[in-house]
């Protein structure tokens, strides 16, 4: 499945499948203190006099500052401490229990990328970055999915807008922190070519 983002903010998007038909949209209203991601799932109408798509708030997301943000699909409460802690000297790993019983892993790197967390490390699921079409086709930001994930769809999106917010969040810090740094200047000496 390949899921189109309309933005590359996961906490604020539509994403929609290959035919264009909206299938989630994600809302986060702006306000100080804790901020809440809802997840809406499209539902389809089988009124025929009314042919408009209901959305339905099926999960969402605490962004708590202090101490673990809260996951809730379907009225399931999960603290992200612990259903999908960090690993790794950088906290670019994140694994959780599917609702199948299998393991699985985030990588976080350019872009979100979700495997296996087994000896054969399959990738299930990837995401891409917007492209502006300068050194390739112009392109939004999307989610290729694995078929096998179809049974926890609903699980792979709240989880990827979980971690993909993560990771732009550290893309961002590691951006300030390089900013305005030369790699030619050293200090108390000026510039070294």
């Amino acid at each position: 499945m390949h899921l189109t983002l309309s933005s590359e903010g996961v906490r604020n998007t539509t994403m929609t499948n290959e035919n264009g038909q909206v299938l989630y949209k994600t809302s986060t209203p702006h306000r100080f203190g804790t901020r809440t991601t809802t997840l809406h799932k499209v539902e389809p109408n089988t009124d025929p006099d009314d042919m408009r798509d209901h959305l339905e708030a099926i999960g969402e997301i605490e962004w708590n500052l202090m101490g673990p943000s809260v996951m809730r699909l379907y009225g399931q409460e999960m603290m992200t401490n612990s259903f999908i802690p960090s690993h790794g000297v950088t906290g670019r790993k994140r694994t959780f229990t599917g609702p199948d019983g299998l393991p699985y892993r985030f990588w976080l790197g350019i872009g979100t990328q979700l495997s296996r967390n087994d000896a054969t490390s399959q990738e299930l699921a990837r995401s891409h970055t917007r492209s502006l079409g300068i050194t390739g086709p112009r392109r939004d930001p999307f989610l290729d999915i694995d078929p096998s994930l179809m049974h926890m769809l609903d699980m792979v999106v709240l989880t990827f807008i979980y971690v993909e917010k993560l990771r732009r969040d550290k893309e961002k810090r590691t951006k300030r922190s390089s900013f305005g740094r030369n790699p030619h200047r050293v200090r108390g000496l000026g510039y070294m070519w």
